[in-house]
């Protein structure tokens, strides 16, 4: 529990710094999601070597889902994703039901419109994670009651 605190410190710091770096005029307002996700996609590439070392080699894309849902999450976020769900065509919804960077802001309606920016860095760390295991995609996430989230990921074939 103590380790939770310092890195939703530093992420909603990093929020901050991004959108206070905009109104300042360094860099273009609609660019910072962008910039968010693109932090996030270098961290989680950077978490993939660790987490995968003990780790056997994965038969196909449902267990590097599996792997990202249950290793990857509890690593970064401290519990498993909630639910999984795919098509079985390359798109893949990761649910939580109670997303950590989420639960500090208030449930209210209102606050909805404020939660692309606390999810762009996450969606950016599973791509990361994703492309290091030779993974192409591309993450998004929705929030329709706060704080459930849901991530979706599409597979781009190669």
């Amino acid at each position: 529990m103590a380790d939770e605190a310092p890195f939703q410190f530093l992420h909603n710091e990093v929020i901050q710094y991004i959108y206070k770096s905009a109104d300042s005029g360094d860099t273009e307002h609609g660019g910072n999601i962008s910039t968010l996700e693109n932090m996030g996609c270098r961290v989680g590439q950077g978490l993939k070597r660790p987490l995968t070392k003990d780790t056997a080699r994965f038969k196909d894309e449902l267990d590097i889902m599996k792997f990202v849902c249950k290793d990857f999450w509890t690593c970064v976020f401290k519990k498993q994703i909630d639910n999984l769900r795919t098509n079985h065509q390359g798109i893949y919804v990761l649910q939580d039901n109670k997303f950590r960077l989420l639960s500090q802001l208030s449930a209210g309606k209102q606050y909805l419109e404020h939660a692309p920016k606390y999810l762009a860095f996450s969606c950016g760390l599973v791509r990361g994670a994703l492309s290091n295991l030779g993974v192409k995609s591309i993450v998004t996430a929705e929030v329709s009651v706060m704080p459930a989230c849901k991530f979706q990921i599409m597979i781009q074939k190669m």
